[in-house]
């Protein structure tokens, strides 16, 4: 207690040692900065009072200098980005970014009101990824759409492997100047395609940021791209698709069998690699219908089963069998209806028609498993992906990766992470920890809650192990996760991997219950 009073006296006294009791005015602010090195300009600044600053009913909590700026880059093109600068006494010397989901074209607002409000001390910024949606299509793809920055290589370029990079040199250079001194700490907190953003600091713009929070990473997204593809294709035809009352049935069927393998009987799975279950068992007997009276399953026909095993299995290349991204994992099942051709229409479909083939009257079921592959590789995979093992530069200068993944996540097959862990770790011949940790999440969805675990606790207390760790060393063993869509105040330990959660004290909904190992 002694040392934890004299060292927050010890930081309170070096701030008003180091901090300018003032800062810059904001509304001068615009017209006192030159953004001209970094290619920018300052189109707007706006002071918000504590609680004046409203997203999505989220407001505010610290009193705040809006900057509203843009980057001119490539042929023309203009990537837009925000900054949030907290009055001086709120600010702790640390800067943060945030990325993009999905196909981008905005700014993660509520992302960036996350970190404003955790208590942390940023100064928060993000990008739209350097395109508008609202030119676009509204952000999302559809089948026989033109997208417009799937057209533009730079654009494209800007998208997944440059759009973080483009905007925060900018940014820390207002920071910079509206508080006096430069940011002390820099982090950056991303998910799905704002996790591939985050693979895409750490081996290209290595020296950017201090730690890297990258949740549910979509880093190799032609291939990501691809398993959408795989599994809409063995999942469109009446026999073949699979209901949300299928997947509700075989996901009951899979916790039935793995549900206490941990030890802890909660309709949860902590280990799916664990899980030793024969989708075979669920087969139909001709002698009783799949369906019972009461409207419930019972079984599943072969043609079910077979398109079960599919998703299981992942894309293969219909050549040599070589696998060309990870199947989904036992206790997903419920999570599966949007890979049925939602997720291909929305994503690998526009892909392939607009960036690959450059043709919207291209057809997807053409697609082949074999020779077609190298043409996504260098059309897409060239300037989407970021999977290279060799993080080298990044690790040198003591950068720190923080890696999520759901084990439901319903977009991502969730051994991927480990997957390209183990790729890092045979490219350095050991262990990596030192610089990237994976926290996988039983029953977890993408960047949050999986609609079947409601008891789930979703808030992943990631941002501050990683301050934790670049700030003090302190190598994050666990991360809290707390806030379940359910509304209890269950608590969950997420353990580095490839450690697990083990049950050691009675109350199965403490985290403090729990040990990893």
């Amino acid at each position: 207690m002694r040392y934890c009073t004299l060292f927050t006296l010890g930081v309170a006294l070096a701030r008003a040692l180091v901090l300018p009791q003032t800062t810059a005015d904001c509304a001068s602010f615009e017209s006192d900065v030159d953004l001209g090195d970094y290619n920018a300009k300052v189109l707007n600044t706006t002071y918000y009072p504590v609680g004046a600053l409203n997203n999505s009913k989220v407001v505010n909590d610290v009193a705040l200098c809006e900057v509203y700026a843009s980057i001119s880059y490539g042929n023309n093109d203009t990537h837009t980005f925000v900054l949030w600068l907290p009055d001086v006494l709120d600010y702790e010397n640390r800067f943060m970014a945030v990325g993009n989901g999905g196909m981008g074209g905005t700014i993660d607002l509520a992302n960036m009101m996350t970190q404003l409000n955790s208590g942390m001390g940023f100064a928060v910024a993000g990008g739209n990824g350097g395109h508008e949606a609202s030119a676009n299509n509204g952000g999302s793809g559809a089948p026989g759409t033109y997208i417009p920055y799937l057209h533009d290589p730079d654009q494209v370029q800007a998208w997944i492997h440059d759009a973080i990079s483009l905007f925060t040199p900018a940014a820390k250079a207002l920071t910079t100047a509206y508080y006096g001194r430069a940011a002390w700490y820099a982090y950056y907190d991303g998910c799905s395609t704002g996790g591939a953003q985050g693979f895409a600091l750490v081996q290209y713009h290595p020296e950017l940021f201090d730690g890297v929070v990258a949740g549910s990473p979509g880093n190799w997204y032609s291939h990501l791209a691809l398993s959408f593809l795989w599994n809409a294709q063995h999942t469109n035809t009446s026999a073949s698709n699979l209901t949300q009352a299928i997947l509700n049935f075989t996901t009951n069927a899979v916790l039935d069998t793995c549900d206490t393998i941990d030890g802890v009987e909660d309709r949860l799975i902590e280990d799916p690699l664990k899980c030793r279950f024969d989708i075979d068992t669920l087969a139909c007997n001709d002698s009783y219908p799949s369906t019972a009276s009461n409207g419930n399953m019972t079984c599943l026909t072969p043609a079910q089963i077979e398109a079960a095993k599919a998703i299981y299995a992942g894309p293969v290349r219909s050549d040599n069998g070589t696998h060309l991204y990870p199947g989904f994992d036992f206790g997903s099942e419920s999570e599966w209806l949007l890979q049925e051709g939602d997720l291909a229409e929305a994503f690998s479909i526009p892909i392939l028609q607009n960036l690959v083939y450059n043709a919207l009257n291209y057809k997807s079921d053409d697609f082949d498993w074999a020779s077609d592959v190298a043409d996504v590789d260098d059309k897409a995979g060239t300037f989407i992906d970021e999977i290279s093992p060799d993080l080298s530069a990044f690790r040198n200068r003591s950068g720190k990766l923080l890696v999520t993944q759901g084990w439901a996540d319903p977009f991502n097959a969730a051994t991927w992470p480990i997957e390209h862990l183990e790729q890092i770790e045979n490219f350095f011949n050991g262990d990596v920890s030192d610089f990237l940790n994976l926290f996988m999440v039983p029953g977890g969805g993408h960047c949050g809650p999986a609609q079947s675990y409601p008891s789930v606790p979703a808030t992943y207390h990631t941002v501050a192990a990683l301050v934790d760790w670049v700030e003090r060393g302190k190598k994050p063993e666990q991360v809290l996760s707390t806030n379940p869509p359910e509304g209890s105040g269950r608590t969950r330990k997420l353990c580095a991997y490839p450690s697990t959660a083990r049950l050691v004290g009675k109350d199965i909904n403490d985290w403090n219950s729990y040990v990893c190992e």
